[in-house]
């Protein structure tokens, strides 16, 4: 699967959670995976709901929030969240522009909890570097 989230946000999230350790390219690029296949998987979900409730887009409540936050206070760009948000749902869905804020903050929540996680786990094995095997085994973990 190509990865539409790109690494940079991404790595500015971890960065901000790793403290006085090091974040290893892989690190954000295995963090950006997780969470585009997490991202993924709440909107299959949104789109059954909405499917249920016989409309055509996908709102905020789809996705179990009614918090709108604004743009600029997310890190996160929209349009690969879009895209995100469609990669597992059938294209006859559209996505309202402040579903696609409540996903991007929540994705950005969990990529922050994700980092948290994975720093704790280098700072436990010894090492000053968060790894990618920190970001998968920290997910793994937390399934």
């Amino acid at each position: 699967m190509r990865v539409e989230l790109p690494f940079s946000p991404v790595d500015s999230l971890i960065r901000t959670q790793a403290g006085d350790l090091r974040v290893s390219a892989d690190a954000a690029e295995a963090l950006a995976r997780q969470i585009q296949n997490e991202g993924a998987k709440i909107a299959a979900r949104a789109a059954q709901q909405t499917e249920a409730d016989g409309r055509k887009t996908i709102m905020v409540e789809d996705f179990g929030s009614d918090e709108v936050p604004a743009r600029d206070s997310l890190t996160l760009p929209i349009a690969p969240v879009d895209r995100i948000a469609r990669l597992d749902v059938a294209h006859r869905y559209r996505v309202a522009k402040d579903a696609r804020l409540a996903l991007a903050k929540t994705l950005e929540d969990r990529t922050t909890n994700i980092a948290a996680g994975a720093r704790k786990l280098a700072e436990h094995a010894g090492r000053r570097t968060i790894q990618a095997e920190d970001i998968d085994l920290y997910v793994e973990l937390c399934e």
